[in-house]
């Protein structure tokens, strides 16, 4: 079919390209302006397709975004229902280094557009993606203006992509298993992607119902299939079962039925640092009951939208699964799961829906781009349509439940589910000891109306929680027995506690704080000078040890000088002496005599720890600090020379000295050879053609050799006397590095060479 453009004056509702100067890509708060150009005339033919065939192939384009502009850029469609060769208003996906390596915008190298499609309220995706990141890791999304060859395409959802980079900034790492539940093509009569086992023993017959998005892992997806069918009881080793419970709460809360709770897709898993998978939500355009298809044994065939404000948030429990969906019903077996579950619930229902939070915020994004959907002659619905599906339905090819016509109704049902009344109190308590690394820390809460009182614990933000009983019987530091003061002691502590609470009687559960665990109590305390160090540092890296991404860069050191495991929380290294706090270390944890590496090469999307700035090689400062000043230790080193290091001799406590690197590992004598330093005189200073060197000390294999200040050797000659007059080549003005080196020695000084004399 023929696709038309329509086309009329438009009338700007976006800010200024000032404005954006000081906001994230994604900030809610304007509307961005984005814009493709591209060379062909036939590029929507070109790009259908491309979609027809099913090829993953992009069109290359210029493309401006906030006024920043961008070459090469590859553009396909985006998703697969979304997408039509007969729609003028397409979904786009954008790849900013498609042909120019490492180009990007604010960090982001990969932008997807929504087109806005089965949603007339514009607000679903957006509003639903602002709720989840409250209770776990979750994409951040706005509103964009695209133009293509500078005519208004439409309003889009810009929302972040879960790729590599997400993983890193979420998750610390980016290179474990990482998957999507994304079958080929989705069968209304059958598993799909629902971590069934019914496809066999092979993992080869899992390939059409999972997109691998790491370069391995397919025996890894299978494994944790197999533990959460036919293991369960071993399931907490595998999988992140309190962040299954929020996305399963989310999913049922907001209706989001094009989910694994629908037709099992439209989730990604990510297998972290401790082994367990981690669901990550996808693609909630279709939130607030727009999508209304299910297998469950309910609504065989989907529901209704009046439906779905009492659909039964344990229906995979309390009935029967028509395809199975053992990430909903294995965990829900359990009746401390199922608690919890319904805890989420009600967290979701009250700090966003029974409160009216959702109503108001959807009011402020309906203001922000009403001008926008205005304007927009390419969307699926009227300008009316989109003022009224806020509060009411709306009827197209099917009705769109108003959102607070929806979900109004639908916080009135869940207050009725088993659970969601009927939970015990939580009051915390400070600690009630002092805090002292590798020491004990008592812990108390009152709680009323509990059975169980549970405390949960961890020393950074990348361990796992560990969950231990607290007692109310006068002998855990808890007060009298039967004062509902319940008590706990977390053993062997470090610098930093990450902890929370949950309590529970025989029909309900609630933690403290209520958005747990992806949200806790810290106690924190500062480690001494010393106990971590500056161990060793390269810094010219030209051929001695990679980085995870094949790189050769310069690389920082830590080691832990104590006998009690460390946290680097509220750490900073710095190359400035006036900025301490350039560069803020993740809450590692370093056990004792262990080591970290910080590779200090400014490349922060890549595997591993890396810092925001690179270390010179012709001398500077190094920190390892709190951002209140405190400084925990520091160096200023001299020149450095290509594949040595600067470290500690004896290891952790030593003077620093030039060394052979020991990556990872003691600093120790028999394993490299100290560097001494000879000593030479120049002159004259500044030199043109000519140069003098003067050594105090001669042997037969002395050299010299000559760096520009960009770390490039531009002269090299032998000397073979201790006084000796060198002819320098033809060299432009400006500072240099001599260094003059024997068997055992060497020494480096600076010349300036001023051609105008």
């Amino acid at each position: 079919m023929k696709k038309i453009l329509l086309l009329l004056i438009i009338f700007s509702c976006t800010v200024g390209k000032f404005s954006y100067s000081q906001q994230g890509l994604y900030s809610t708060d304007t509307v961005r302006e984005m814009r493709i150009y591209f060379a062909e005339a036939n590029w929507d033919y070109i790009l259908d397709s491309m979609y027809v065939e099913g090829l993953q192939n992009r069109l290359a384009a210029t493309v401006v975004i906030d006024g920043e502009s961008f070459p090469s850029v590859g553009i396909r469609y985006k998703g697969f229902s979304s997408a039509s060769t007969t729609r003028i208003k397409n979904p786009f996906n954008f790849d900013l280094d498609y042909i120019v390596a490492g180009q990007n915008y604010q960090g982001y190298d990969k932008i997807k557009l929504s087109n806005v499609i089965q949603d007339p309220s514009f607000l679903r995706e957006v509003l639903s993606y602002e709720i989840a990141r409250k209770y776990m890791p979750a994409s951040e999304a706005n509103f964009t203006n695209l133009y293509i060859n500078d005519t208004l395409w439409g309003l889009y959802s810009n929302v972040e992509a879960v790729n590599k980079d997400f993983l890193k900034k979420e998750y610390g790492s980016r290179d474990y298993t990482f998957v999507k539940g994304n079958p080929s093509t989705v069968d209304l009569n059958g598993d799909n992607s629902n971590l069934g086992m019914s496809y066999g023993t092979d993992t080869a017959n899992y390939y059409p119902y999972y997109d691998m998005k790491s370069d391995f892992g397919w025996r890894n997806l299978y494994n944790f299939i197999d533990t959460l069918n036919n293991h369960v009881d071993s399931i907490h080793n595998v999988l992140n079962v309190d962040r299954t419970l929020w996305m399963h709460a989310l999913n049922y809360s907001l209706v989001n039925f094009d989910s694994y709770v629908g037709y099992a897709q439209n989730y990604y898993m990510y297998q972290d640092n401790n082994g367990r998978f981690n669901p990550i939500l996808w693609d909630l355009n279709q939130s607030f009951a727009s999508y209304r298809l299910t297998d469950d044994s309910d609504f065989w065939g989907g529901f209704t939208g009046a439906q779905a404000a009492t659909l039964d948030p344990l229906a995979h429990y309390n009935s029967f699964s028509v395809y199975e969906r053992p990430l909903m019903r294995n965990l829900f077996n359990d009746d401390r799961s199922r608690r919890m579950y319904i805890a989420h619930i009600r967290t979701i229902m009250e700090e966003n829906i029974v409160n009216s939070e959702y109503h108001t915020r959807g009011l402020a994004l309906q203001a922000l781009i009403d001008t926008c959907v205005a304007n927009d002659t390419n969307k699926f619905y009227s300008y009316t349509d989109f003022q009224d599906n806020l509060t009411v339905t709306v009827t197209d090819l099917v009705d769109y439940p108003g959102l607070t016509e929806l979900m109004d109704a639908r916080a009135l049902y869940m207050a009725t589910v088993p659970g969601y009344q009927g939970a015990p109190t939580i009051d915390t308590i400070t600690p009630s000891n002092t805090f002292t690394v590798g020491g004990s820390v008592d812990i108390t809460t009152k709680s009323y109306n509990a059975d169980d009182v549970l405390l949960a614990y961890r020393f950074g933000s990348r361990e796992v929680f560990e969950m231990i009983d607290m007692f109310d019987d006068g002998l855990h530091n808890d007060g009298a027995a039967g004062d509902s003061i319940y008590g706990a002691t977390i053993p062997n502590v470090t610098n930093y506690i990450q902890y929370y609470f949950y309590a529970e009687n025989d029909s309900a559960g609630k933690f403290s704080p209520v958005r747990a665990a992806y949200e806790y109590y810290e106690m924190q305390t500062q480690i001494s000078p010393l106990d971590l160090v500056i161990n060793e540092f390269m810094a010219s890296n030209t051929n001695t040890v990679p980085d995870g991404s094949g790189e050769y860069d310069d690389w920082i050191e830590i080691y832990n000088n104590t006998t009690e495991t460390l946290s680097t929380k509220g750490l900073y290294l710095s190359d400035s002496s006036t900025y301490l706090s350039k560069w803020e270390i993740p809450d590692l944890l370093i056990g004792p005599d262990e080591y970290q590496i910080v590779w200090a090469d400014a490349q922060a999307e890549q595997s591993g720890q890396h810092a925001n700035f690179n270390l010179s090689k012709f001398g500077e400062f190094i920190s390892l600090a709190y951002d209140d000043g405190t400084v925990i230790d520091s160096v200023t080193y001299p020149v450095q020379f290509d594949d040595f290091t600067y470290g500690r001799y004896p290891n952790g406590n030593g003077p620093y000295v030039f060394l052979t690197p020991t990556f990872g590992y003691t600093n120790s004598i028999t394993a490299l050879e100290e560097i001494k330093e000879l000593t030479f005189n120049l002159f004259p200073n500044p030199a043109s053609n000519k140069l003098v060197v003067a050594l105090d000390e001669y042997d037969s294999d002395t050299h010299l050799q000559l760096y520009s200040i960009d770390g490039k050797n531009v002269f090299n000659q032998r000397l073979l006397n201790q006084k000796e007059e060198i002819i320098l080549p033809s060299l432009s003005s400006g500072v240099y590095l001599v260094k003059v080196s024997s068997e055992t020695q060497t020494a480096t000084k600076r010349l300036i060479i001023n051609q105008n004399d």
